[in-house]
């Protein structure tokens, strides 16, 4: 039998929803999880053969201007009749204009919103998730990691210490992919560059004939970056096998790995605890995360 849903409509116009703690694994403070914004497409910009970057606008004026999310959170993207699918956003948070999101070409629901253009509409639910940490890591120097996609979910967290750049003290942007090719974001970096105290790297590991940077695994990219361990996070993002060794190497800096932290964006489904697919033991990654400090990470079995 049908269970009747007796919740009323989110409204995000309503101060005191806004300011309500929300518990996703209760079915009577369901309705945040299920508040829809009706978003358009406004641009879309090809990465590579596989991702793109999408640029959505909530329609509703006073919603849009209510949104908010933090570095590290995701939003539920439905594509009206194929389905929804998570995706970190990986746009900066001070933009009240639009968010951005990065989409690989993987499935049914991302091949369809691939295929869509500028004037598209899709539906938004979020944000969900836990966060990066970084009021805490404010007046410390900070490693940002990446690895193929998942320099997605960190250009968020990018943003946010280039943008309040005089509240950190030194950053170091790390990125590896397979190849050229693979690189996203890539008009990008310059501008990272240039930004005093941020130190970008950029490794591959099967150049083309046109690569004249560094050959290897992005371990080797942390050879050269010397840090005090005391006075440093990190944050890495990328396959989970990623995260193995190179957070091995970081505690071998001396990093401590409460002070590291990681995202298993990967395993989310339905963003809401309930299909399970996510789940790692007793924990669920959508509810419980995507974000983790590494320590956490290292004592869920088989999450990496």
């Amino acid at each position: 039998m049908t269970q009747s849903l007796s919740f009323r409509p989110y409204d995000v116009r309503q101060e005191h929803e806004m300011n309500e703690p929300l518990d996703f694994n209760r079915w009577a403070q369901l309705k945040p999880v299920a508040k829809v914004f009706k978003a358009m497409i406004t641009n879309v910009i090809r990465l590579t053969e596989m991702e793109k970057l999408f640029h959505l606008r909530i329609i509703d004026d006073t919603e849009r201007e209510r949104f908010s999310f933090l570095p590290g959170q995701f939003v539920m993207i439905e594509v009206p009749g194929y389905g929804e699918v998570p995706i970190t956003v990986c746009s900066s948070t001070s933009n009240k204009g639009f968010i951005e999101v990065c989409v690989r070409k993987v499935g049914t629901v991302t091949s369809v919103l691939h295929r869509a253009g500028r004037g598209a509409k899709v539906g938004i639910r979020g944000p969900f998730g836990t966060h990066f940490p970084l009021e805490r890591m404010k007046g410390h120097s900070i490693l940002l990691i990446a690895g193929g996609l998942g320099l997605a979910p960190l250009r968020a967290p990018i943003f946010y210490v280039t943008e309040n750049r005089s509240e950190f003290k030194d950053v170091h942007i790390l990125y590896g992919t397979k190849s050229p090719d693979q690189e996203l974001f890539d008009y990008q970096y310059e501008s990272w560059r240039r930004i005093d105290g941020v130190d970008i790297r950029i490794i591959v590991e099967k150049p083309d004939e046109r690569w004249k940077g560094p050959v290897g695994l992005i371990t080797e990219l942390l050879d050269d970056v010397t840090v005090d361990p005391n006075e440093t996070y990190a944050i890495v993002c990328g396959p989970p096998v990623m995260f193995k060794f190179v957070c091995q190497r970081l505690n071998q800096m001396g990093i401590p790995m409460d002070r590291m932290f990681v995202s298993l964006e990967r395993r989310m489904h339905c963003g809401m605890g309930k299909c399970c697919r996510c789940n790692v033991g007793s924990t669920y990654t959508c509810t419980d995360g995507p974000v983790f400090d590494y320590w956490t990470v290292m004592n869920l079995k088989e999450a990496i």
